[in-house]
């Protein structure tokens, strides 16, 4: 069996991999990406809208800064986000994308002088400022209070993607495609890299390093209906949970974007509302400002997505033959501003609905899209409980999206989650990094998966893993999706275990050695299974509703029992996840738990609650500016690497000298 050596492995080559990868690189060291496809037609390809940074620069976002930023997140978060992460997030993402910048991405720029634009359903002028001409512009997205998202017009993750790769080939990066890692390497408490099937031709490869990063992007596809690529399947999550030591966060924690296309679920992106589109009902009614009066299309995805689906359930969705759905109207913007800002949407409705979105209104429905939860771990990125095991992006719960994540907030976090994360790997290179692992812990995990694989092939039964596999989409769909309700939870984990056991008994009936996608099927089934049980069980447990879970049978966010992150294992040869919690400290928080600007203001506070709120608005009183009184509530600078901790310049807030 062949056997690689590197000193780091990341596994997945979408923005945070490849970002993380430079890092390494920059830093003298040797980093190897595996990646199921070429890193270009990774998932974070689709990301349309925009990438989050307060840069301040467009008349919109005029006095933005980190600490406008930073409340917005926690509020979409509805306080289930690490604020310390947070704070380190917001801070570093003017650099990210300024650097993007300067590697060729080719962000929309101001253009000085008077625009006009559509804001609330009207059209009104924007002046933009003759001394902004030319710097990076951005466009308004749900639950900000500044225009923030940062955009190359709706492909910004394309062009994201494509620089970033670009990138790491200048940097003399490997990449080793169609390769899936399906299980990790450890002993003693430490992972060394991973055990990695060549799709092509079946080869199991054994991959150790010093250090080993997931940056595989989401598992959206545990469900039926999915923005995500068919390849977000979760298996990076799942071959962590595997080893019985890392933990995953947040499971239960899972978003659902407001409009996908209906019925294909494929994503039109939140830049079309950003920029002025509108949802209607059947009877071409704007519904959302009776709903959310202040923010009304551009309340957060989790609050517009439930009032979405409580409008169809009032009777006022539109009837077709593949089920009820709304609309999005984008005709209003006009011709030139969606042939030019929106003509991905343009092409997706043309070539998914044969439709003309400048004179034809746009069939949306909620879909699931991101992943609030994935491999738990500390600020540095690093599994509190495996180490070596690093993660990075949506594979991860860092955790500065806690239970919601804002739009433009997720692309964002891969480069910057990159970019840090990237730099804590080198870190731990030169300092506790080794590879110790022996050889007979080797074997006995390779012989294990070999087994595995070859026990789907002389199997007796006649499970199917696509009919497993779609099964448990409808489980999920059904009854752990934008509702939730305690009877259907309870079903649903019953119905995946049993699943989970029909699972252990999949026929293969393919013995080819090479490309065997029936063979994937099983294999992956298994692993997505236990992400569906984590995420179905996690549900099950919370009794509350906290940003995208939200519990019919417990309505309000409840502080004073919930407010802590959740935190599941699979021990080895369990057939059930373990669930765990990790208070969140309120007396540390820079922002205490309160109402989000939107959504419902019942909650059952914190009693740790009143004396933080009392100390905060007495630093905010004395303090001499913003940076002082941030610093006082909870310092974070001396946990950021030190390339990235300096002040970020602005046109309406000079830097000190």
């Amino acid at each position: 069996m062949q056997t690689i050596v590197t000193d780091a492995l990341i596994i997945g080559g979408g923005l945070a991999g490849l970002r993380a990868a430079i890092g390494v690189k920059r830093r003298g060291f040797t980093p190897l990406i595996l990646s199921l496809v070429p890193p270009k037609r990774s998932h974070s390809a689709a990301a349309q809208g925009g990438m989050q940074a307060s840069l301040g620069n467009s008349a919109k976002g005029w006095g933005d800064n980190e600490d406008v930023h930073f409340a917005d997140t926690i509020r979409g978060s509805d306080w289930g986000a690490d604020q310390l992460v947070a704070r380190m997030f917001v801070h570093t993402a003017p650099k990210a994308v300024r650097e993007l910048a300067a590697w060729g991405v080719p962000w929309n720029r101001v253009q000085k002088g008077d625009h006009k634009s559509v804001i609330n359903g009207e059209e009104v002028t924007i002046t933009e400022r003759d001394e902004a001409h030319g710097l990076i512009t951005a466009r308004n997205f749900g639950g900000t209070a500044k225009w923030r998202t940062n955009y190359v017009a709706d492909g910004t993750g394309h062009s994201m993607l494509y620089t970033m790769s670009n990138q790491a080939i200048a940097e003399g990066i490997d990449v080793h495609e169609r390769m899936e890692a399906i299980a990790l390497l450890h002993e003693d408490g430490r992972c060394q890299g991973a055990i990695v099937r060549n799709l092509v031709t079946g080869e199991l490869i054994v991959y150790l390093a010093k250090v080993t990063c997931i940056a595989t992007g989401g598992f959206g596809r545990i469900y039926r209906v999915s923005t995500n690529a068919v390849i977000n399947q979760g298996i990076g999550t799942a071959i962590a949970l595997e080893t019985g030591i890392a933990k995953l966060g947040n499971m239960e924690a899972v978003q659902f974007h407001p409009t996908g296309i209906f019925p294909a679920g494929i994503l039109v992106t939140e830049g079309c509302r950003g920029d002025g589109g509108l949802l209607l009902d059947a009877q071409k009614h704007r519904f959302m400002p009776d709903y959310e009066p202040e923010k009304r299309e551009l309340a957060s995805r989790d609050v517009v997505s439930r009032w979405m689906e409580t409008h169809i359930r009032k009777g006022h969705g539109v009837q077709s033959r593949f089920g009820e759905h709304l609309w999005l109207d984008i005709r209003l913007l006009g011709k030139a501003h969606i042939n030019s800002k929106l003509r991905e949407v343009k092409e997706i409705c043309q070539y998914f609905l044969g439709i003309d979105p400048t004179e034809s209104l746009i069939p949306v429905r909620p879909a699931q899209h991101y992943s609030m939860g994935g491999v738990r771990t500390d600020y540095r990125g690093e599994s509190p409980t495996l180490k070596g095991l690093f993660a990075a992006g949506e594979a991860a719960c860092w955790d500065m999206h806690g239970f919601n994540r804002l739009g433009g907030n997720s692309v964002a976090e891969t480069v910057v989650a990159g970019m840090i994360v990237g730099e804590f790997m080198a870190d731990s290179l030169m300092t506790d990094a080794s590879l110790a692992i022996s050889s007979v812990a080797i074997d006995s995990q390779v012989a294990a998966v070999t087994d595995e694989l070859a026990s789907f092939q002389r199997s007796d039964n006649n499970e199917n893993a696509w009919q497993i596999i779609e099964a448990m989409q409808s489980v999920m769909t059904e009854k752990v999706g934008i509702f939730r309700h305690g009877e259907q939870l309870s079903e649903a984990v019953n119905e995946l275990q049993s699943l989970n056991e029909r699972a252990s008994r999949i026929k293969v009936n393919d013995t080819s050695r090479g490309v065997n996608p029936e063979l994937c099927a099983a294999y992956r089934a298994k692993k997505m299974l236990k992400l569906s049980l984590c995420v179905a069980s996690g549900a099950l447990a919370r009794e509350e509703s906290r940003g995208a879970h939200s519990r019919e049978d417990f309505p309000l966010r409840d502080d004073k029992h919930w407010l802590k992150r959740t935190l599941t294992s699979w021990p080895t040869e369990a057939s059930s996840p373990a669930i765990d919690y990790e208070p969140l400290d309120v007396k540390t928080m820079e922002l205490p738990p309160g109402w989000r600007g939107y959504g419902g203001k019942e909650r059952i506070d914190h009693p740790d609650t009143p004396a933080r709120q009392a100390k905060v608005d007495s630093v905010q009183a004395t303090a001499a500016d913003r940076f002082t009184k941030q610093h006082e509530l909870m310092p974070f600078a001396e946990c950021l690497p030190a390339p990235f901790r300096g002040r970020n310049g602005r046109l309406s807030e000079e830097l000190e000298s």
